[in-house]
């Protein structure tokens, strides 16, 4: 898949992290960890981007995780994006293995372990005493290839604003929305109003920032779904499958439509 990705024009490869998702709607289900597919991915190209939308920061230990990323920005050359989030469904992915439930707490650990990993990234030494993570005279090397850090894209629903607003921390932003399911592009006056509120609250406006959108793009109007999503400030568009069925885990309708290109305005 990433070399047909790569092959047929598109930017990017992006895989979920998750261990299980929704039990009831995917028991049986097989899942491949992210970071070991993202490598297969690495080696296989030379030119699009790679990451996880989205890791669950709570979820892994940050030094394990902080590895691993730099790890995959080495070997690829530095193209990496790392996308993260709370993660969920929080009762099946984090309950089922006697983990934490609360979100509170897991936004706690999303944060604070999101500026860990930026240090552990920088090569330098690190000292930490935190509320959920400790780390005493740690230097990880290698740093990763792309200083200051690879880019840092964060999820979250909208209008749900207190993930938005970690976002605007960070170098972009992977919005879902309540008013569209996974695969369903998102309506234009609620994008307009998500952009507008993003610039509200971002501190430095002057440094490029990009806001992902997404859906399942029709070939015979990208004009009509994507053009105004781009010009209301959309940098990056996802290409899903929908969710309900089975087309968006199979290789053979996802193979077909990496196969005909990325959308073109």
């Amino acid at each position: 898949m990433a070399t047909a990705a790569e092959e047929a024009g598109w930017d990017g490869l992006f895989l979920w992290d998750h261990v299980v998702h929704s039990k009831q709607q995917r028991q049986g289900q097989a899942f491949g960890d992210p970071w070991m597919l993202l490598t297969a991915a690495g080696l296989a190209t030379s030119r699009i981007k790679l990451g996880p939308l989205v890791t669950p920061v709570a979820r892994r230990r940050p030094e394990q995780l902080a590895r691993q990323v730099a790890t995959l920005d080495g070997l690829s050359g530095g193209r990496v994006v790392f996308g993260a989030g709370l993660g969920g469904p929080i009762d099946d992915e984090f309950g089922s293995f006697g983990d934490e439930t609360d979100p509170k707490v897991l936004a706690e650990k999303l944060d604070e372990g999101l500026d860990l990993l930026t240090r552990y990234w920088s090569g330098e030494t690190v000292d930490h005493d935190g509320r959920h993570y400790r780390a005493e005279d740690v230097t990880l090397l290698p740093a990763t290839v792309q200083q200051p850090r690879p880019p840092i894209w964060i999820a979250g629903y909208w209008p749900r604003k207190a993930p938005m607003r970690r976002a605007a921390r960070w170098d972009g932003a992977v919005p879902l929305f309540l008013s569209a399911n996974h695969g369903v592009a998102p309506p234009l006056d609620d994008f307009r109003e998500l952009m507008s509120y993003l610039r509200d609250v971002r501190e430095d406006r002057a440094t490029p920032y990009d806001v992902v959108v997404g859906g399942v793009s029709d070939p015979a109007d990208y004009r009509g779904t994507i053009e105004p999503l781009a010009e209301a400030g959309a940098t990056w568009w996802d290409e899903r499958q929908l969710i309900r069925g089975d087309d968006f885990y199979r290789l053979d309708p996802v193979l077909r439509r990496i196969e005909q290109g990325p959308p073109s305005l």
